[in-house]
């Protein structure tokens, strides 16, 4: 008689407490206590008014809804959708030009000039649309090319590094056979790296366009035209009807991008096919065909001209600003004004964070679509992803003013500015992770009789953390950048000081602090990057 022995069960590996993550956490929360206690530090509360915010808010409800009104913003409207076009169109070229150029694939073994390559692009992606805007306007004037490379330059660089990674990210299988052809590598790089990434680039370039409309709101605020400048009119004279008009028309703008753009990325991810082979789609090839027609459009429309950008006036005033600006001032009172408005502005996009990301925790379970939801469910998610619709679709400086009628310039105003334009946003992709969470161990829970908040607690919550988590990381990288823009109107940090500096035509100044925007970027960008590494 043969004896079977029992196979032991494999010891299951014990699971470990990781001390990076544990540290992370303490040192977030140690972060936002430290930029709360300076928020909350002194007097933060304007009594005074009270009363206008009441009457800002009343006319929520009472919007201006007269003819030459809506008039006016159609044409404004136009005229933003002109701007984020053209300024995605060039982005988009810049972005496959730079693309080639800094992807890992195109230097090989060289990392220096790889290197070297990507640190070039920090520069024009370290500084925000509307701080390209100011320093283009005194080269251009008041021309129309003002907005669309304010757009497109930082937009270029940002393209151009995620482009890369997408190249990177493809078989090497065509790429490689093309070199052993004796192709070049840029040559080879465009025809045996770019049509497998083809799907992934379309739908990060409607993206780009979705930011782009928001984009060009802002510089509509410093007078680049479009409905922000209709909005900057209508606040500095305090007519609050007409602000709720140009607000709901931003919303309905933004709308239509994000539904146009979300539909595009979902054509993309899902290719039609028939008979299991990939068929064209007549939906992305009206998109790109419609693009294009939008394109030559917006150029007719804006009525741009080539030689504005080689006139001989350009060519003087850049001489100009670039002589002053450089060298850039270095004393020591300067600096060490620089330095503490570099902590405000550190302080202020921490703060902004946590309120969007506290935010969006409390209300993605409400604003995500799960499947099978009942009329009232549905009713209270729709109107929780409109008014997270309604906070992204005002551009920050507009929260900041709002803000502003009942708290003394400082931290707090522009970290509540921020924090709720971020919740728009990051409220929509909290969301978007809560929707595409497994829902069997939700399954699993209900039929075992839990009730909804344990299903939440214990189904979803610890699969959405991990990507929310991510996006927080991701959009404190962007509100550094945007706390320059809240500074500019008063909210305090170094875009205060950079306003100032403008003001009176200081161009040292200005090149100082624009170097210490760009340096607080890239340090933002690489403790922001080691974070996510330990979350994964």
């Amino acid at each position: 008689m043969t004896a079977v022995l029992a196979r032991p069960a494999p010891a299951r590996p014990a699971l470990r407490r990781d001390r990076r993550r544990w540290a992370w956490g303490l040192a977030a929360l140690a972060a936002v206590g430290w930029a709360l206690a300076a928020a909350l530090a002194g007097d933060v509360v304007n009594p005074a008014g009270g009363a206008q915010f009441g009457r800002f808010a009343a006319a929520a409800l009472s919007p201006d809804l007269d003819g030459a009104l809506l008039g006016v913003l159609g044409t404004a409207a136009l005229v933003t959708v002109a701007y984020a076009v053209l300024g995605t169109a060039l982005a988009l070229l810049l972005g496959a030009l730079g693309a080639v150029a800094v992807a890992r694939t195109t230097w090989g073994r060289r990392r220096l000039g790889w290197a070297a390559a990507r640190g070039a692009l920090a520069v024009p992606r370290g500084l925000h649309e509307a701080v390209w805007g100011l320093l283009l306007v005194n080269v251009l004037g008041l021309d129309p090319w003002v907005g669309v490379l304010a757009i497109g330059l930082p937009y270029g660089a940002v393209t151009a590094k995620v482009f890369a990674d997408l190249l990177d990210e493809v078989p090497r299988g065509p790429y490689e056979a093309l070199l052993a052809q004796g192709a070049g590598r840029v040559a080879a790089a465009l025809y045996g790296l770019l049509p497998p990434a083809a799907g992934g680039l379309l739908s990060y370039a409607f993206y780009r366009l979705e930011c782009a409309v928001r984009s060009a709101v802002v510089l509509g605020l410093i007078g680049a035209g479009g409905l922000g400048y209709q909005l900057a009119l209508s606040f500095s004279s305090l007519r609050w009807p007409q602000v709720w008009t140009c607000v709901y028309a931003l919303a309905l703008l933004c709308l239509a991008a994000d539904v146009a753009g979300r539909a595009v990325r979902r054509r993309v991810a899902a290719p039609r096919r028939r008979a299991g082979v990939l068929a064209r789609d007549r939906v992305l090839t009206a998109a790109v065909l419609g693009s294009l027609a939008a394109v030559a459009w917006s150029w007719w429309f804006l009525a741009l001209s080539p030689a504005s950008l080689v006139s001989a006036r350009t060519r003087e005033q850049a001489g100009y600003v670039l002589g002053a600006a450089w060298p850039p001032a270095g004393d020591g009172d300067l600096l060490r004004e620089v330095g503490r408005l570099a902590v405000v502005t550190v302080q202020m996009s921490v703060l902004a964070v946590a309120v969007a990301l506290a935010g969006a925790v409390l209300l993605a379970g409400v604003a995500a679509r799960p499947p099978g939801a009942g009329p009232g469910r549905a009713l209270a998610g729709a109107l929780v992803r409109a008014a997270l619709l309604l906070l992204r679709a005002v551009p920050p400086p507009v929260w900041a003013l709002v803000f502003l009628f009942v708290l003394l310039p400082g931290v707090l105003p522009g970290a509540l500015a921020l924090g709720v334009y971020t919740l728009g946003v990051l409220g929509r992709l909290a969301a978007e992770a809560v929707e595409e969470a497994d829902d069997r161990p939700r399954a699993a829970l209900t039929a075992l009789g839990a009730r909804p908040a344990g299903r939440w607690l214990y189904g979803v919550l610890p699969q959405a953390t991990g990507p929310v988590l991510a996006f927080a990381l991701y959009r404190w990288e962007v509100a550094v950048r945007d706390t320059l823009l809240v500074g500019l109107l008063g909210a305090g940090g170094l875009g205060a000081l950079l306003a100032s500096r403008l003001a009176v035509f200081d161009w040292p100044a200005v090149t100082t602090v624009l170097l210490a925007t760009i340096a607080l970027t890239l340090a933002v960008d690489l403790v922001s990057d080691r974070a996510r590494r330990a979350l994964r």
